[in-house]
């Protein structure tokens, strides 16, 4: 783990706060009891006026309201276009841990029928488009508020500081735009004086309820958005021999890129998923375009695995096209590389896990495939990142819509467990970290 940047004279005041913190949080329930009606509402009021990459202005201004009125150190808005940061000194020495929860919400049109569903529309790449918090980002903004409110009520129980990071464009800035987690760090919220040393978030998924899951290492994919542009020569659909057929290309480009995961690249360092997502060409059945744009998505999580599968991607690609008297382009973009939780400082947070879920309900999760630009934090300073079950009472994993559904939504009464977890990693890191000198 990182070695703290603070004076080894105050490392017996640490470890002292260590033993209280494990021993006192218990002291919190009352604290916890008040604020989950709290992080319900403002988990509804967020569902019902979602906002997208980058436009996160009423989300912003709600979360930072909400943090002035606690009277936190300092509140920061308009990072990374919508990001807010906000600083929390706790009355005893100790590091600085950051907390992180994302805002943003999706180009999907809501048909949970809830209540308080979503009505909302809004403008995506140039068109207009139905917006829900299909991804679970609501529940994740009104829990980190819960927990700026539990920390902030009870500061002279804290040891050290904690920085709370309200993450813009997690599901990526819109086209010609950037955004999100890579340029929140670009623009410095993991320098300063206040630099934090380790970072937590936490992600609602479609699992038993109030369960955490954890990996340690590699965790969730590095993801790579991939674009191909076939170029042919347009003819009449009767006449395909007086041209070049850029569907028929792309659809062999389509059917070799699935070869490449499973016969050239060695399956044994982690898996790899190729996927074309949308085509894109020709306007009626017996005219033969110009050309033909397919986009989609790679998942890898070896760095060597990836380079790879870029390199073998691209040769078939181009063989492929000169094959058939084509051109292709293949243009292959970084979304976000492996989320990588942090071996030691996971085993060190266990006790504190099992606080937060209880004893039963902290299990081992599988390598996913999904992807997360959390990644770019944990590129800085260790970091952990949980997977929070949040299915209702006898749903199990695999049962309830998947995050990006329509129809996708949380159990409320698992939310206060992602508060517990917030305000518990803060409170016992200080004790986590001494142990290391």
């Amino acid at each position: 783990m990182k070695k703290l940047r603070i004076p080894y004279i105050i490392v017996l005041m640490m470890l002292m706060t260590a033993v209280t913190a494990q021993d006192d949080k218990q002291g919190f329930d009352p604290a916890f009891a008040a604020v989950e009606p709290k992080v319900i509402e403002w988990r509804r009021d967020i569902h019902q006026h979602p906002e997208l990459s980058n436009r996160e202005f009423r989300t912003a201004k709600k979360v930072a309201d909400h943090l002035r009125g606690l009277g936190l150190d300092e509140v920061r808005t308009g990072i990374a276009h919508t990001g807010v940061v906000a600083i929390l000194r706790g009355a005893k020495p100790g590091p600085v841990i950051a907390l992180r929860a994302d805002m943003d919400a999706l180009p999907v049109r809501e048909q949970t029928g809830l209540p308080f569903a979503s009505t909302a529309r809004g403008e995506y790449n140039g068109e207009e488009v139905p917006i829900m918090h299909a991804c679970g980002h609501d529940a994740h903004v009104a829990m980190l508020m819960g927990a700026a409110e539990v920390l902030a009520t009870n500061r002279e129980r804290l040891a050290g500081t904690v920085k709370f990071i309200f993450q813009p464009a997690e599901e990526g800035a819109p086209a010609g735009e950037e955004g999100g987690a890579s340029l929140m760090v670009e623009e410095g919220v993991l320098e300063g004086p206040d630099a934090p040393e380790a970072i937590l978030a936490l992600h609602v998924w479609p699992d038993t309820g109030g369960t955490l899951a954890y990996r340690s290492g590699s965790f969730l994919a590095a993801a790579d958005n991939l674009r191909i542009k076939v170029v042919g020569r347009q003819t009449h659909g009767s006449l395909p021999w007086r041209g070049v057929d850029p569907i028929y290309v792309a659809a062999q480009i389509m059917v070799a890129l699935q070869g490449i995961p499973s016969r050239h690249l060695d399956i044994t360092q982690g898996p790899a998923v190729i996927t074309i997502g949308s085509v894109h060409g020709g306007v009626r059945g017996n005219i033969i375009p110009d050309a033909i744009d397919l986009t989609g998505t790679i998942r890898t999580f070896d760095p060597k695995t990836r380079e790879l599968l870029h390199t073998k991607l691209r040769g078939t690609v181009r063989a492929i096209a000169e094959a058939n008297g084509a051109t292709a382009t293949v243009t292959i973009e970084s979304y976000a590389p492996v989320v990588h939780n942090h071996p030691e400082l996971l085993r060190k947070m266990m006790p504190t896990l099992r606080w937060a879920a209880g004893e039963d309900k902290v299990m081992e999760a599988s390598l996913i495939t999904g992807a997360e630009d959390f990644a770019f934090y944990q590129e800085s300073i260790p970091g952990l990142y949980l997977l929070l079950g949040a299915n209702d009472p006898g749903v199990a994993s695999g049962e309830a819509p998947a995050n990006h559904s329509p129809f996708f939504d949380v159990n409320e009464a698992t939310l206060i467990t992602g508060v517990r977890t917030l305000v518990g990693f803060a409170l016992d890191y200080a004790g986590v970290a001494a142990t290391d000198k």
